[in-house]
């Protein structure tokens, strides 16, 4: 399900269990099994002593994460420990035992570890496994790491140290390569879309602080010690909370359902805490079923609400197809998929849905992974019907009017509400989320403006719009192919100097000309090469890098986000002199700095003019000369499709000036792009030097 190319299907405690019977009759000699440590409680450690019994190779990853977490995250039965799973399998005959953690020095000194037992950092992980796979026999490799998701729900409880540390990415040296997203597979990473291009953004209200993102091969990251997430008023603040006029309420017919359905933790149980008690509060019967499973945080979670006079009404908690009042859609994703348009009726149940884009966990292994947004609004549209379906973008709303985005979900109740979607009273509502005690004024301002937005969207929306001094210059995006051009003429003269500039701002221009007399009637073409040639010339070396962290708008970046008396970097950065190589993989490690090597980078910045020269001491890496020669490559192209351009070849001649956005990243990572994007390249340059119109017709 997460294309670890895994293959082969056994049930729950059975872990390995079906490698026993296929080992005898496969060419492969080892495999590794996952074990979760509330199965191998149960029942999974039968399956080893099966193994162990019959002497197959296999080696046993068992992963204690310290919670049951498929059903909600309770604790072990028994209080079951690391060493305590270590003692059973070396005692069964496991050939070897190791633990490969995050924190190896947690452990004391007295500890009872079986013999032989041997501990590893967690990044040593690789390396561990390619010598477990050397061993005949049984092997168990223990991963001991509380679950991410029960770490960050434990912190809330404050029952759970909560380091004083946050990461954030330097959104002007990000290269939206995903390298981040495939390191961590984490759903926290999502994408930022600004002017100069998809670029990525650490969602610090779903972040569980694993950190693992650091290790995306990108000297974007920074570590800020002392950070505290900064607690935003909003525009709301300002305004006083007016008495609304009081809608039309539904009449219950024996029951009146809702499903409340987003994605693990943005607040979709709470939702539903809050509506079951406003109901029992008024004296009706309630039920509530919260359909979390596997979807802790970033998957879908589902809540069941069912309202009605009478308890012994209600006769099933879970809503059935066709009998929704209700749809609140805290993600569209989650809103337009099968399972809950199965409960809409055409014409009859309500849909308020958030449009906000919160990408799933398909983003962090496709960097250019995007949401069929408006496929699903039609899709919702033609369920509900057009009078039912209301899209809002909750989030946006939220997050300009309180300073967060969690009071989306309140707001969406609020809205439902004015619409006259729900059969309670806002007293009871408001009471229920006083007695939830989590942010009740913020949240009471949710629901009252959810309402608001109802009787007045305009006006809500006009007060949500943020101010264009507001916005930073990477947010905002031009709106002429002439400001687009400016812009990056501007950039290039800070980034190298005006005559730099004057070179990208030549090109450009015989571009656009040639495309006016050549292509008549077509464009893009301009806008293309405005766009790419730039990616190009500004490609990110050291002395970019050194800039764009000290020319003071990553320390406003930071400040926007974090509040903190005395804020402490570290940054993460692997460079090409003093970066060694993994002995596991070959590609070189990351390393840590300390603020120290932001005075290093002024330095570094101000020796921007040696940049391409002979005293250019970067300048002669394989990465640096390849990035010149790109620049030089570029100019050859545009000079052949200028002057083969046609009406009929003009979609080729886009496609052949918007290759460089597929290149993408730093080291390692950025070759890799590299070599797929220029066999992209030479298979368009022979389809526009052939000219084979069928191409050119489907191009188009």
């Amino acid at each position: 399900w997460m294309d670890r190319s895994t293959l082969g299907y056994t049930h729950m405690g059975g872990e390995g269990a079906n490698w026993v019977g296929e080992a005898l009759f496969s060419n492969r000699n080892h495999v590794f099994q996952n074990l979760g440590d509330g199965t191998y409680n149960h029942s999974g450690y039968m399956a080893i002593r099966a193994a162990i019994a019959s002497n197959t190779n296999i080696t046993y990853k068992i992963l204690f994460n310290d919670a049951v977490a498929m059903t909600g995250g309770q604790a072990n039965d028994g209080g079951l420990t690391v060493p305590q799973v270590a003692r059973q399998v070396a005692a069964e005959g496991a050939q070897r035992v190791v633990v490969v953690t995050d924190e190896p020095a947690k452990y004391p000194n007295d500890t009872a570890w079986p013999k032989g037992v041997t501990i590893h950092h967690r990044d040593d992980l690789i390396t561990v496994q390619k010598e477990l796979a050397e061993v005949p026999g049984v092997t168990v490799l223990i991963y001991d790491q509380t679950c991410a998701a029960e770490k960050r729900r434990r912190r809330k409880r404050h029952t759970f140290p909560d380091p004083d540390k946050r990461v954030i990415i330097n959104e002007l040296v990000c290269e939206g390569c995903g390298d981040c997203g495939v390191k961590s597979n984490c759903v926290s990473v999502q994408p930022l879309e600004t002017e100069w291009g998809r670029k990525r953004t650490i969602d610090q209200s779903s972040c569980n602080k694993d950190f693992s993102c650091v290790k995306g091969f990108c000297p974007s990251f920074v570590t800020v010690h002392g950070a505290k997430l900064k607690k935003g008023t909003g525009v709301a603040a300002d305004h006083e909370l007016a008495q609304l006029p009081d809608p039309k309420l539904p009449a219950i017919d024996q029951t009146y359902n809702i499903i409340v359905t987003g994605v693990g933790g943005t607040g979709i149980v709470t939702v539903g805490g809050i509506l079951g008690m406003a109901a029992h509060l008024e004296g009706r019967g309630v039920g509530v079923l919260d359909m979390a499973g596997l979807a802790q945080k970033g998957g879908a979670v589902f809540s069941h609400i069912r309202f009605s006079e009478r308890p012994e009404d209600i006769h099933a908690i879970r809503v059935a197809a066709g009998r929704a009042d209700l749809v609140l859609g805290g993600d569209i994703v989650v809103a337009g998929t099968k399972k809950v348009l199965a409960t809409v009726k055409h014409g009859a149940t309500q849909m308020v849905v958030n449009t906000d884009e919160f990408l799933p966990g398909e983003f962090t292994r496709d960097a250019d992974f995007s949401l069929p947004s408006e496929r699903l609004k039609r899709t919702i549209t033609a369920d509900a019907g057009q009078d039912k379906a209301h899209f809002v973008d909750a989030s946006r709303i939220a997050n300009a009017l309180f300073g967060q985005s969690i009071g989306a979900n309140m707001f969406l109740v609020g809205y439902a509400y004015q619409l006259g979607a729900i059969p309670l009273s806002a007293v009871a509502i408001e009471k229920a989320i006083e007695l939830n005690g989590e942010a009740v004024a913020m949240n009471r301002a949710a629901f009252h403006w959810g309402r608001r937005a109802v009787i007045d969207h305009a006006a809500v929306e006009a007060l949500a719009k943020p101010a264009p001094s507001s916005a930073s210059d990477a947010e905002h995006l031009s709106e002429s192919f002439e400001e687009t051009v400016a812009r990056r003429e501007k950039y290039l003269t800070a980034y190298q100097n005006a005559a730099y500039a004057k070179r990208y701002r030549s090109w450009v221009d015989k571009v656009k000309a040639a495309e006016t007399a050549r292509a008549a009637g077509k464009s893009g073409l301009a806008d293309a090469v405005a766009r790419y040639l730039f990616k190009l010339m500004a490609y990110k070396d050291e002395y970019e890098v050194a800039r764009l962290y000290t020319d003071g708008a990553f320390e406003k970046q930071v400040k926007s986000e974090f509040d903190g008396d005395s804020l402490r970097f570290e940054f993460h950065l692997a460079p090409p002199i003093l970066a060694r190589l993994d002995s596991a993989t070959g590609l070189p490690r990351k390393m840590s700095f300390g603020p120290w090597i932001l005075s290093a980078f002024r330095v570094l910045a101000k020796l921007k003019f040696l940049r391409g020269t002979g005293f250019d001491p970067f300048g002669r890496s394989q990465e640096r000369q390849t990035e010149r020669k790109l620049i030089g490559d570029y100019e050859t192209m545009l000079d052949e499709v200028l002057a083969r351009l046609t009406p009929e070849n003009h979609a080729l001649a886009i496609g052949l000036a918007v290759i460089p956005e597929k290149i993408r990243g730093f080291g390692y990572v950025k070759q890799k792009h590299l070599t797929a994007a220029k066999a992209d390249e030479a298979a368009l340059f022979e389809q526009f030097r052939a000219g084979a119109p069928g191409l050119l017709k489907a191009a188009e």
